[in-house]
């Protein structure tokens, strides 16, 4: 890390804030909107009228539509309902990380990828953390909301997988085009589930507040970390960036508390150590064992 640029350095810390507080404005906006309609709008914002200005990524219709629905519907979709009253922000940000396990998980599976001995040890310390969170299920972490962002990782992980086919590609645009697919589902879901009337109701009292919490998600959550991410990776060895990402529940456990009032008991900070701590060995330990260097610039 010594040797990325202070401005780099700064725009990466600037889009794992972005990705860890945007837990908090998910809460904010659903004081005020239901969670399936909160998606369709997010994911309505992240298409148009992007999709006018960026061209469809050259990739199958039904990658970009896996990616739509696993993301859409899938990941936020779980995620929104999950944060809906079911669990607290800051554990929601912590919990879905599992999506690296997730991630691993299905390489084995559909790419027969060998699991190796530090990833069975990550595995087992993150899911030691797990335990903690579950064992101490209350009012505002239930399992019902554990299960959701569980669920939410997997769909994440699948996403990843369907990325990782997609090959070289803008990643942008990959993110507008495949919000397509995800935007009729989730509002059919939200018709099914909460209803016209409900929907009606919530877009015409929404506050100022909620339409911005609503743009924050899908330009500055989606379309700016993406774009500054993938920037940042295309002049960095993943080596550099990646490892800033295991701030991002940091982030979202700090802005819950200061913001939400959100306790932080001791076992909170147990599960939190544990699950970041198995990230951690999971993504450092091939670079310790490699001597990969830090933050050589990969093109100028």
């Amino acid at each position: 890390m010594s040797r990325i640029s202070p401005a780099h350095g700064l725009l990466a810390l600037a889009v794992v804030a972005v990705w860890g507080t945007n837990f908090v404005v998910i809460k904010a906006a659903l004081d005020q909107l239901p969670p399936l309609l909160l998606g369709t709008l997010r994911f309505l914002l992240a298409l148009v009228p992007a999709m006018f200005f960026l061209p469809r990524p050259r990739v199958p219709l039904s990658n970009l539509a896996g990616y739509g629905l696993l993301i859409g519907a899938g990941q936020f979709g779980m995620l929104y309902l999950a944060i809906d009253g079911r669990i607290s922000p800051g554990l929601a940000s912590l919990v879905v990380q599992t999506q690296v396990f997730f991630t691993i998980g299905l390489a084995m599976w559909l790419a027969g990828e060998r699991i190796r001995g530090y990833q069975v040890i990550a595995v087992l310390v993150a899911a030691a953390g797990l335990a903690v969170v579950g064992w101490h299920t209350d009012a505002t972490t239930t399992v019902a909301g554990l299960l959701l962002v569980l669920g939410a990782a997997a769909s994440w992980a699948g996403g990843n997988i369907l990325t990782k086919r997609a090959g070289s590609i803008n990643m942008v645009a990959y993110v507008v085009w495949s919000s397509a697919f995800a935007v009729p589902v989730l509002f059919a879901l939200s018709l099914a589930f909460e209803g016209w009337d409900r929907i009606a109701a919530s877009v015409q009292q929404a506050s100022p507040g909620a339409w911005a919490a609503v743009g924050w998600q899908s330009w500055a959550n989606s379309l700016f970390g993406y774009a500054a991410w993938n920037w940042l990776l295309s002049r960095y060895t993943a080596a550099t960036v990646t490892p800033l990402a295991l701030l991002i529940p940091v982030f979202g456990m700090g802005a819950s508390a200061l913001w939400l009032g959100e306790p932080l008991p001791a076992w909170k900070l147990v599960a939190a150590a544990l699950v970041i701590s198995g990230l951690a060995l999971n993504l450092l330990w091939p670079q310790a064992r490699i001597g990969v260097p830090g933050g050589e610039l990969k093109k100028r």
